[in-house]
């Protein structure tokens, strides 16, 4: 006979277990502490088996049956209805822990390998400041859409679409972690992006091509307390290197010989070597670098080397404002008066972007573009170095310097006047003779390069 509420109700307990059946081996067991507990008893490749349904009421005589009727569809597929509740169990428990702070942290550790240490610990910063606050102790599974949209306004109506943006990126991340470790079966970020008010990018502001002949009178007639640090805003305005890569350059990354500035991965935003070419006022300045930091294996070393080993990030903007520029340049704006000029004067744009390491990471296409736009790389930085210099009194130029000679001389006159200024420089000049600095050229060795109107011996 099948049992009833009223039944059970009145089945009273006794000294020793017993049970009360509803047919096809569902049972309900009275135990001697007055608990009820339904049973499903069946049996799974030729073993006797019990199912664990719950206690009664927490679960209806309805809900028991209901179960029951579960259990023999499994067993019809061959499944232990046992085994798959134990499973399901599990799933849950383990979901449970997974709260959305812990694979932060999960995913965090693992990509960390792969990132400098200073964009690992911004990332985690502001994970905690931003996420961990709303969600961070939530089950991962449990985290619905309109959550993230909660934490992605809350950072939009503060104006930080930017923090947004980033915020929403690592939101994505961890739940495409959590889908592949098989935490989570969809992402409920998705299609935020679209939501999200977009950032608008506000320019590092620079100067014009025509201001530049008053940009360079200005740091000509700038005076500063340590000389190294304006040949340091000479060298990162003829070069278009980032800030961070000459403050963190050594003097061993300067290739004298190959005319060559090679940029260490651990410096440079791709985290590969970059080589930047060196036009002769380049070389002329980290000479002048090299006498004037000779305690020092930086490049540009601080002033108080007991604090911190390199350049203020601030020296370069504090001669800006010293030069009467504050807000129309700052130091990363050189890099877009280097590729704005450039590209007016016809340059191509590709090798301009090879120049400033604006290049995809695919490992093929970039050395394919190194050995393709060296030669041309080496022509526009000698060409920007010309430029640069002929918006400059002739007297303040790093080349030609001082020693011009001038008017037509022999050969042996040539070698005694070139001889004769070797002790102050590595170059000398001669103009307007081709043919005798061709000849003077051969005779020491020293190759020829046409600077403007002017023979230069480098």
């Amino acid at each position: 006979m099948l049992l009833t509420d009223t039944k059970i109700r009145s089945a009273k307990p006794q000294q020793k277990q017993y049970r009360l059946s509803d047919g096809e081996c569902l049972h309900l067991v009275i135990r001697p502490n007055g608990s009820r507990l339904w049973h499903y008893r069946y049996e799974f490749l030729g073993k006797a088996k019990t199912l664990s349904i719950g206690k009664y009421p927490e679960i209806s005589l309805a809900e028991a049956r209901e179960q029951k009727r579960e259990a023999k569809k499994l067993l019809r597929k061959n499944i232990d209805p046992s085994a798959r509740k134990q499973q399901e169990r599990s799933i849950a428990t383990y979901k449970a822990n997974d709260t959305f702070e812990k694979l932060t942290r999960e995913w965090h550790e693992h990509k960390s390998i792969r990132w400098s240490p200073k964009y690992a610990a911004n990332t985690i910063r502001r994970a905690e400041i931003h996420i961990f606050p709303h969600i961070g102790k939530r089950a991962i599974a449990d985290v619905t859409p309109l959550e993230v949209l909660a934490i992605i306004q809350k950072l939009e109506s503060e104006g930080k679409t930017d923090m947004s943006r980033r915020v929403l990126e690592i939101i994505n991340a961890v739940f495409r972690r959590a889908i592949i470790t098989g935490r989570i079966d969809r992402n409920p970020a998705t299609g935020l992006v679209e939501e999200a008010i977009p950032h608008h990018v506000e320019h590092h502001p620079a100067i014009t091509e025509q201001e530049i002949p008053d940009f360079l009178k200005a740091l000509d007639n700038l005076k500063c307390y340590q000389q190294y640090t304006k040949y340091a805003f000479w060298l990162l305005l003829l070069t278009g290197v980032r800030q961070c890569e000459l403050r963190y350059s050594k003097k061993s990354d300067i290739d004298f010989k190959a005319k060559e500035w090679r940029l260490r991965p651990e410096v440079t935003k791709m985290k590969r070597v970059h080589i930047v070419a060196l036009s002769t006022q380049a070389i002329f300045v980290l000479r002048k670098l090299f006498e004037l930091t000779e305690f020092s294996e930086w490049l540009v070393p601080s002033q108080r080397t007991k604090i911190h080993p390199v350049m203020s990030e601030n020296t370069i903007n504090q001669i800006i404002k010293r030069m009467g520029y504050k807000g129309r340049i700052v130091g990363h704006g050189f890099r877009s008066l280097f590729s704005t000029t450039l590209n007016d004067h016809g340059f191509d744009s590709k090798v301009i972007d090879r120049q400033l390491a604006h290049v995809g990471r695919d490992k093929i296409e970039a050395a394919y573009n190194r050995a393709e736009y060296s030669k041309k790389r080496r022509e526009i930085m000698q060409w920007w170095g010309d430029f640069l210099d002929s918006h400059r009194p002739r007297n303040k130029r790093f080349c030609p310097k001082e020693y011009e000679i001038k008017g037509h001389f022999t050969l042996s006159q040539t070698l005694i006047l070139m001889n004769a200024t070797l002790s102050y420089s590595d170059e000398s000049l001669l103009h307007p003779n081709p043919q005798n600095a061709y000849q003077a050229s051969q005779a020491l060795g020293k190759p020829l390069i046409q600077y403007h109107d002017t023979m230069c011996f480098y």
